[in-house]
């Protein structure tokens, strides 16, 4: 029986990074890994991030609806299809907002008797872990029917915070194995067992926040891409974008995190919906984001044309 395993974690966690590290440990086992990725706007764009660990065929982004609630009956529809393959197994995804405790109590009804009950690992960034004010609910919400909690940024804490992260975590899921990223086995993750535990029902609204995508034209430098993200209002928490730098015919990636930081990335290949540059949070419309680049483009040129 094929295992299903869905990963879920506040925006910027780090749940793509260990989307990438399961997929290369289990490539390099002999698996034959499926994933689908669910994002509010063009998941298209970290899809294509995968293509050359497991090939596109192998990959299916779900943009737009979420699939703990209006998007459970296609992503359910999506798992059903999925090829039979010797030793497989199913990577899901989660936006960075989900209602993780819904998403586990719908995905498992209706699924075909070839997979077995879903489990759920949460990704834990202990730097920033219970320090996102009103979104503190939902962030602990994340843990609470997660087999498997997965540390991340480790190496920006201390030992004490390290320590008083886990003991937090042990109070909402007291039943879960707690692990930094660098120690999983993902060899041991299709012989886990599903959370027996009770959750704390969240006020579903609050894991259903604005989101916008607009097109973004090439930039003159990188420098560009640090003044967009800059003046993006700090109600947006998650930012990501694609687009041509200079003179160079590659894509650059880039994105900013809830606590600021701005990282920056070659993209493998093209785009398939071209550059683009898309948020999540209060304060993405497309109208407001356009205003912004424009702007960034226009003082840029002007400095430019000063210092010639």
């Amino acid at each position: 029986m094929e295992a299903i395993i869905t990963v879920v974690g506040f925006l910027g966690a780090g749940k793509t990074t260990l989307l990438k590290y399961l997929l290369e440990n289990f490539n390099n086992n002999g698996w034959n890994p499926f994933v689908i990725l669910n994002d509010y706007e063009n998941a298209n764009l970290d899809a294509e991030q995968f293509a050359q660990q497991i090939g596109l065929n192998a990959i299916k982004p779900l943009s737009g609806s979420c699939i703990c609630c209006s998007g459970i009956m296609e992503l359910r529809n999506t798992v059903n299809r999925i090829p039979e393959r010797q030793k497989g197994i199913t990577l899901i995804e989660a936006n960075g907002t989900s209602d993780a405790c819904s998403l586990m109590e719908f995905l498992g009804v209706g699924l075909h008797d070839r997979f077995l009950p879903p489990i759920q690992i949460s990704v834990v960034d202990a730097k920033n872990w219970q320090e996102r004010g009103e979104h503190n609910e939902l962030e602990a919400s994340q843990i609470q029917v997660s087999s498997l909690l997965v540390l991340t940024h480790l190496g920006s804490v201390n030992e004490k915070r390290k320590i008083q992260v886990i003991n937090q975590l042990k109070t909402f899921n007291p039943s879960a194995k707690i692990i930094p990223m660098d120690s999983l086995d993902v060899l041991l993750l299709p012989e886990l067992l599903p959370s027996k535990n009770s959750s704390k029902k969240l006020d579903h609204q609050k894991a259903h926040w604005a989101s916008c995508s607009v097109d973004l034209p090439n930039l003159p430098s990188l420098k560009y891409i640090d003044n967009i993200c800059s003046a993006l209002p700090k109600s947006i928490l998650r930012v990501k974008g694609c687009t041509k730098i200079g003179d160079n015919n590659n894509h650059t990636y880039f994105e900013r995190t809830p606590n600021g930081d701005v990282h920056i990335r070659p993209f493998n290949g093209v785009p398939t919906t071209g550059s683009k540059l898309l948020t999540i949070g209060p304060g993405s419309e497309p109208s407001s984001l356009e205003k912004i680049i424009k702007s960034i483009l226009l003082i840029g040129k002007a400095i430019d044309n000063n210092t010639k």
